[in-house]
C-alpha cells in the first residue's frame, strides 16, 4: 500500500469533551458536555473554523450550526480505556487500550508513599489531599515559602502533584523531586503522572508559571508513534506529548508555553520536508479554564484557537490532513474541578473529497490512530482500533 497523505497533524484539545460517554455515570458525570455547556453558559461561541470541521454535528454548541465545508469528515470517539486522565485518552489515540485504570487518592497518599518521598527530599510535605491547584496553592503557598516544604496534592485523576514557588524551590530542584516522587510511585501505587507545579509571585496573588512538567510511565507496549518512526516517518511531539509518551516513539519534542505557541511550534514542525506525524496537546482548555470552572474563560479559549486553525489547515497543505481531537471533557459547569468521562470529537480537515464526511459514533479514542497509521503507510501489530481512512476514500 503507497502512502495516501505525507504529513498529518493531530491536534489534541486537552478536555475537548462533546457530552457524556455512555459508562459516564459510574464515574459520577452524567449529563457532561463541555463544548455544549460551555458555549450555553455564554450565549454561544463564535467558531466559524470548527463549525467547517464540523463540531456542530456532534452535539448542540450555542453559535456553531450543524453541517461540514466539503473535505472535512466528523465523528464522536467513545473511550474502551477504564478512566479518564490525559494519560489514558492519549495512549489509546495512539492504539495502547488499558483494561485497569490508574489509582486515584481521594483521601491523599498513604504513609508508604508520602514518607519515602519526605526521606529523599528532606522535608515535610503540606497538603497531601485531594484539591485544585489554584486554591491550595493560595492556601498553602505563604507556608511554603515560609517554610520550604513543597506543597503535594492530588486530584480525581492518577496524579500526584508537587507546587513549589520559583524563588525558593528553582526549576531544576522541583523537577528532581518529581523524578524522586516517579521512582517510589510504582507498583501498586503507580500513577499515571506526577507533575511539577512551578508558582510565582506574593501572598494574595500566586500565579502558575508555564514550566510545568509531567513525568509519566511509558505506555505498556508500542504505539502509532513508535510503528511510524520505525517505517521512517519523522513523529513530532509538541507540548506534554513527549512527557506523555515518555518520550517513546518520538523523533523530536518541543514544550509549549501557551496554546498558542503550541501551535506555533505545530506549524513550524508542519513546514519541514519529508513525511511526517505532529501531535499536539494544547493543554490551556482544560489547565486554565476547565479544571477552574471559568466557561467564559474555556469559551474565549475556544473561540482563538479557532482563529488559528486556517493557519494549520493551510500548513497541512493538499498532501496532509489535520485532525483535531480530545483525550477527556472536563465541563466547568458541573461544580467540580475534575475531568469528566466523555466522547471526545474527531475532525478531520484538509481533505479533497467533495463533501463532508459523517464517521458516526465510533467505538473507540484507537480508531484515529488506526486511520493515521493507514494513510501514512505504517505497519501496526497489536494495535487497537478500526481505521476510517476507507470511510475518507483513502483506504485499501
Amino acid at each position: 500500500m503507497a502512502r495516501r497523505v505525507d504529513r498529518v497533524a493531530l491536534i489534541v484539545c486537552d478536555s475537548f469533551g462533546v457530552g457524556e460517554a455512555p459508562d459516564a455515570a459510574a464515574y459520577g458525570d452524567a449529563g457532561a458536555d463541555t463544548l455544549g455547556h460551555v458555549a450555553s453558559a455564554v450565549g454561544g461561541l463564535r467558531a466559524p473554523a470548527l463549525a467547517s470541521l464540523g463540531l456542530g454535528n456532534l452535539t448542540a454548541v450555542d453559535g456553531v450550526a450543524p453541517g461540514g465545508a466539503p473535505g472535512t469528515a466528523q465523528g464522536r470517539l467513545t473511550e474502551r480505556s477504564a478512566g479518564k486522565d490525559t494519560t489514558t485518552g492519549h495512549w489509546e489515540l495512539a492504539g495502547v487500550v488499558l483494561e485497569r485504570p490508574f489509582p486515584t487518592y481521594p483521601h491523599g497518599f498513604p504513609p508508604d508513599v508520602i514518607e519515602p518521598f519526605e526521606a529523599a527530599i528532606g522535608r515535610k510535605a503540606l497538603g497531601n489531599e485531594p484539591a485544585s491547584g489554584t486554591e491550595i496553592i493560595a492556601r498553602l503557598g505563604e507556608e511554603h515559602v515560609r517554610t520550604g516544604s513543597p506543597i503535594v496534592y492530588t486530584s480525581g485523576d492518577s496524579v500526584f502533584q508537587v507546587a513549589c514557588h520559583v524563588d525558593v524551590v528553582p526549576l531544576e530542584t522541583l523537577y528532581t523531586w518529581c523524578r524522586i516522587a516517579r521512582r517510589i510511585l510504582d507498583g501498586e501505587h503507580r500513577v499515571g503522572r506526577v507533575i511539577a507545579r512551578p508558582f510565582a509571585g506574593e501572598p494574595g496573588g500566586f500565579d502558575r508559571t508555564p514550566d510545568r512538567r509531567d513525568f509519566s510511565v511509558a505506555p505498556p507496549g508500542p504505539t502509532v508513534l513508535d510503528f511510524a518512526k520505525e517505517a521512517g516517518v519523522a513523529v513530532l511531539g509538541v507540548g506534554k506529548i513527549g512527557d506523555i509518551f515518555d518520550g517513546k516513539g518520538l523523533s523530536a519534542s518541543r514544550y509549549s508555553r501557551s496554546n498558542d505557541h503550541g501551535v506555533d511550534l505545530t506549524l513550524d514542525d508542519l513546514r519541514k520536508p519529508g513525511p511526517s506525524l505532529v501531535m499536539t496537546n494544547l493543554v490551556d482548555f482544560d489547565s486554565k479554564y476547565g479544571h477552574r470552572n471559568d466557561p467564559a474563560g474555556y469559551a474565549r479559549c475556544v473561540e482563538a484557537f479557532d482563529r488559528r486553525l486556517p493557519e494549520v489547515l493551510g500548513a497541512v497543505g493538499g498532501d496532509g490532513l489535520l485532525f483535531v481531537t480530545g483525550d477527556h471533557g472536563c465541563d466547568p459547569t458541573d461544580g467540580s474541578t475534575d475531568h469528566t468521562r466523555e466522547r471526545t470529537p474527531v475532525l478531520v480537515g484538509g481533505g479533497q473529497w467533495s463533501s463532508a464526511i459523517d464517521l458516526g459514533t465510533r467505538g473507540s479514542f484507537a480508531d484515529v490512530g488506526a486511520t493515521i497509521a493507514e494513510l501514512l503507510d505504517v505497519p501496526t501489530a497489536g494495535l487497537a482500533g478500526e481505521s476510517f481512512a476507507r470511510e475518507l476514500g483513502l483506504g485499501a
